[in-house]
């Protein structure tokens, strides 16, 4: 039997000992379309309502449904009537005990066959091992600035994410004049073409004028060592990611070895990856691809690989994309005939084509920062919450 070993400091306890738990009502007779007060799930707030079923600092609890998520409330609220929450504390910091109970693994408590759900006196045996209530607020006061930190690098990144979006349509339909700035019908000469007005100077025709040739790779059995072959599962936002190779003993023809800026279509798969796009940077010395990916050979004179990556992973394309796929039971196929049917515009001048990739790279190395920063962040949310609150998977003794 293993054993916990606790601060002399520290006490351990029920939750019955330290909170109340109570049962959530029914709405229904407090929803109101001008409603002020938020009527609460373990989702955080799900409607509006003109009435409160408590006022203040609390926690809530699924009794059933989705039972491994709580939410810290405060102020004014309602709470539906599959969730618990929580009132009359004793000496405990209410944030605190928030976070104490985030460790919890509230799915091994589920005592139904059907619809998981937790009974409150299996919720009140849960033991909490309770520092000092200045210590409590202290890690309180931790874990929330790093949280904050947390959902301001997310808002961070979904307002870098919405200006990617909009200088992509302007980059991808419009291009670049003198001195950076976005060309428009005022300052600059626009010609009509089967995609709608596009600048004078660009060209539009079916993407095989620009991609003249595509290939596709090796068709093998994979395994764990050889060569390394790229896969769907390796082409992730555009790039080639080498967190998951696998690879073939077989030998590879000199011509489907991956060269520096290859460009790699997925064209059969379901709805939701079918389409996905990578550019390979050579990252390893040798690699080739497999039989469902194509690698696509944009004409140099014409085309930047980098920017037929980024115009194959914009939205609105991915969109055209689906529309010349072959659907099937089980996976959609994207012919690369097909797909070099589609048409594409882009500028005649490889420069403003460089231009473009430049600055759609910038904000995504920016966006990428930020997701990484992001990431450590949880990494360290989660270190300080395993370090403070060690789950108990014995008794709890006092270290004496």
């Amino acid at each position: 039997m293993s054993v916990n070993i606790i601060p002399d400091q520290w006490n351990c306890q029920e939750l019955r000992s330290i909170a109340t738990i109570n049962y959530g009502k029914s709405p229904s007779s407090i929803l109101s379309s001008d409603g002020q007060i938020p009527v609460m799930g373990t989702g955080g707030v799900e409607r509006y309502g003109n009435d409160f079923i408590y006022d203040g600092d609390s926690i809530i609890i699924s009794r059933k449904g989705t039972i491994d998520r709580i939410t810290f409330a405060k102020g004014k609220f309602w709470v539906i009537d599959t969730a618990y929450f929580l009132s009359d504390y004793d000496d405990v910091d209410v944030r605190w005990l928030y976070y104490f109970l985030q460790t919890i693994d509230f799915r091994g408590m589920n005592e139904a066959t059907g619809v998981p759900s937790l009974s409150r006196d299996s919720l009140y045996k849960i033991e909490v091992s309770k520092p000092p209530k200045p210590e409590q607020s202290k890690i309180a006061e931790i874990l929330s600035t790093i949280d904050r930190a947390i959902d301001q690098t997310e808002v961070l990144i979904a307002k870098q994410q919405r200006i990617k979006t909009g200088l992509m349509h302007d980059l991808l339909t419009r291009g670049i004049v003198e001195h950076g700035n976005l060309p428009s019908e005022e300052t600059h000469e626009f010609k009509d073409s089967p995609l709608g007005r596009i600048p004078v100077e660009w060209e539009c025709s079916p993407l095989s004028r620009f991609v003249p040739s595509a290939e596709y790779g090796i068709s093998t059995s994979l395994g764990d060592s050889g060569c390394p072959v790229l896969r769907m599962n390796n082409l992730f936002d555009g790039e080639a990611d080498l967190s998951d190779l696998k690879y073939t003993d077989i030998t590879v023809p000199e011509t489907l070895w991956l060269r520096n800026g290859d460009v790699l279509f997925n064209r059969t798969n379901s709805w939701e990856h079918v389409g996905r796009t990578g550019i390979w940077r050579g990252q390893i010395e040798k690699a080739t691809f497999a039989s469902y990916l194509v690698r696509l050979n944009p004409d140099p004179n014409v085309l930047v690989s980098e920017l037929l990556n980024i115009w194959l992973n914009w939205e609105s394309i991915q969109i055209s994309i689906r529309r010349v796929a072959t659907p099937a039971v089980q996976q959609v196929n994207i012919n690369p005939t097909n797909l070099r049917s589609i048409y594409a515009a882009f500028p005649s001048c490889l420069d403003e084509q460089r231009e473009i990739v430049k600055r759609l790279s910038g904000v995504q190395k920016a966006i990428m920062s930020s997701i990484k920063g992001l990431s450590k962040l949880r990494s360290l949310r989660g270190i300080r919450a395993v370090t403070i609150f060690e789950p108990v998977d014995g008794p709890v003794i006092k270290d004496t």
